[in-house]
C-alpha cells in the first residue's frame, strides 16, 4: 500500500499515546484503518505502555544468568514500579528471558538508540560514506543508503531492538511493553553487563616446535 501519511500517524498517536514508530507500524500492519490500528496497538500491549512510560521504575530485581558451559554470563538490573510486581512470576521471568537475549547477542551494548554516544555514530557514517560501492551513486541516494546502513547497523548493538530469541515475531521493546500491559506497571530495563570467559586475556602464543626444541636441548 502507499505511505503512511504523517497526519494520519499524529492522529493515531493523539487516540492513543503511543510512539510515532510504533503508530505508522500498526497502521501499516492494518491497511491504514485508523481504528484496527488503534485495536492492534492495544492487543501488543503498546497503548497502556505509552501511558504508563512516565512513571517512576524504581523497583524491581537483579538477575544473572549463567549459560550453559559456564563460558558466557550476564547481570542484570529490570526495574518495575513496586515490589508487589517485583515478586510476581510473570516479571521474574521477563527478567530471566531478557538476560539470556543479552547471552545470545554478543553484539549487545547499549539498551536503546538514544544511549549510543554520539561519537560512536559519527564513526559509524564515516566508515559507510568511504565504501567503495558508494562512489559512483548519486550523493542523495549515498546520503539515503549510508543513513540506512547505521540505522541498521545501530539496531544491531542495542538490546530492545533485537528479535525476542523466542519469538521472533516480536522485538525485545515489544516483549518488555506486554509485561507493562499485562503487569499495570512501568518496566524499564535500567543496565546490563555481558561476561564472557577469558575475554580482554591477552593469551601467549606458544610455538610448539621451538618449545619442544628448548627442552631437548635444541634438538626435536
Amino acid at each position: 500500500m502507499a505511505d503512511i501519511s504523517a497526519k494520519l500517524v499524529k492522529e493515531l498517536r493523539d487516540k492513543t499515546g503511543a510512539g510515532m514508530m510504533d503508530c505508522k507500524k500498526a497502521l501499516k500492519e492494518n491497511e491504514g484503518d485508523l481504528e484496527k490500528s488503534a485495536d492492534w496497538l492495544r492487543q501488543k500491549g503498546i497503548a497502556s505502555a505509552a501511558k504508563k512510560s512516565g512513571r517512576t521504575a524504581a523497583e524491581g530485581l537483579v538477575d544473572s544468568y549463567i549459560h550453559t558451559g559456564g563460558r558466557v554470563g550476564v547481570l542484570i538490573e529490570v526495574n518495575c514500579e513496586t515490589d508487589f510486581v517485583a515478586r510476581r512470576d510473570e516479571f521474574k521471568e521477563l527478567v530471566r528471558n531478557i538476560a539470556m537475549q543479552v547471552a545470545a547477542c554478543p553484539n549487545v551494548e547499549y539498551i536503546q538508540s538514544t544511549d549510543i554516544p554520539a561519537d560512536i555514530v559519527e564513526r559509524e557514517k564515516t566508515v559507510e560514506m568511504g565504501r567503495d560501492d558508494l562512489a559512483n551513486k548519486p550523493e542523495a541516494m549515498r546520503e539515503q543508503i549510508v543513513q540506512g546502513r547505521i540505522d541498521k547497523r545501530l539496531k544491531e548493538l542495542t538490546l530492545l531492538d533485537q528479535a525476542f530469541i523466542r519469538d521472533q515475531s516480536i522485538t525485545v521493546e515489544e516483549l518488555v511493553k506486554q509485561s507493562i500491559s499485562q503487569l499495570g506497571e512501568n518496566i524499564k530495563v535500567r543496565r546490563f553487563q555481558r561476561f564472557v570467559l577469558g575475554e580482554g586475556i591477552e593469551k601467549e602464543e606458544v610455538d610448539f616446535a621451538a618449545e619442544v626444541a628448548a627442552q631437548t636441548g635444541g634438538h626435536v
